[in-house]
């Protein structure tokens, strides 16, 4: 690490711990269902806790950044310092860096590592679908290739990525993705598909109406709950 990145990282851990609430901690754990303690610092108060950090220690290059994030992330002692690596990947400055297909190889590895909902969506939703939306080109294939991957992490990536993606989204992408999973029994996956699904009918609910009573037979109940939430199914 270099005397930035790592001046960084202190002061991110030191932010955290001085936010610390024992109290809150071991429901945070308990709900999580983490083997990793937390120091139970809420997402407002860590938001809080982290801004002069992030303001004082601006990084100068793409290096350092990833850098920060991998040292928060791959020696983190408590939930939260892994939380504040996202925070760093996803921080205004760093757009550029964030979007750039090159950071595909670090976040496939919190993916893959963090192996649990509250990461893999964090980082589906606002770090890999920001990529996608940025460079389409480039991205969509190792997007396809997620969707039939033995990792259930990186499939379930495949399916939400697009979340929030708007007018736009890659219907064929989403399409894809949903069908290469349409049939596997994982309860995040199931639920994955329904939500991304849920979500795209706000934009075109007849699109996903038609997806569903096209593929009624494959999709779990789960999915087809969740996809129809919004939809008055008699219209």
């Amino acid at each position: 690490m270099s005397r930035d990145d790592g001046r960084l990282v202190a002061d991110i851990r030191a932010a955290l711990r001085a936010a610390a609430d024992p109290i809150k901690a071991g429901p945070m754990q308990a709900y999580m269902k983490s083997e990793m303690p937390f120091l139970g610092v809420q997402k407002p108060t860590r938001a809080r806790a982290l801004r002069p950090a992030l303001q004082a220690n601006l990084l100068g290059c793409r290096t350092d950044w990833e850098a920060a994030i991998r040292e928060l992330w791959d020696d983190a002692a408590y939930r939260e310092e892994r939380y504040a690596a996202t925070d760093v990947a996803q921080a205004r400055a760093y757009t550029e860096w964030s979007r750039d297909p090159a950071s595909l190889p670090l976040y496939d590895h919190l993916i893959v590592t963090g192996a649990w909902w509250d990461h893999v969506d964090d980082i589906a939703i606002r770090l890999v679908g920001r990529v996608l939306r940025h460079d389409p080109v480039a991205t969509a294939p190792l997007i396809r290739a997620w969707s039939r991957d033995s990792d259930r992490w990186r499939r379930r990536t495949s399916v939400i990525c697009q979340i929030g993606s708007g007018e736009e989204i890659d219907v064929e992408l989403l399409r894809e993705c949903v069908l290469a999973n349409i049939d596997d029994p994982d309860f995040f996956l199931r639920k994955g598909i329904g939500w991304a699904l849920r979500q795209h009918a706000k934009l075109d609910p007849a699109w996903v109406r038609t997806f569903v009573s096209i593929h009624h037979d494959q999709l779990s109940p789960l999915s087809r709950r969740e996809a129809l939430k919004n939809i008055f199914t008699g219209a």
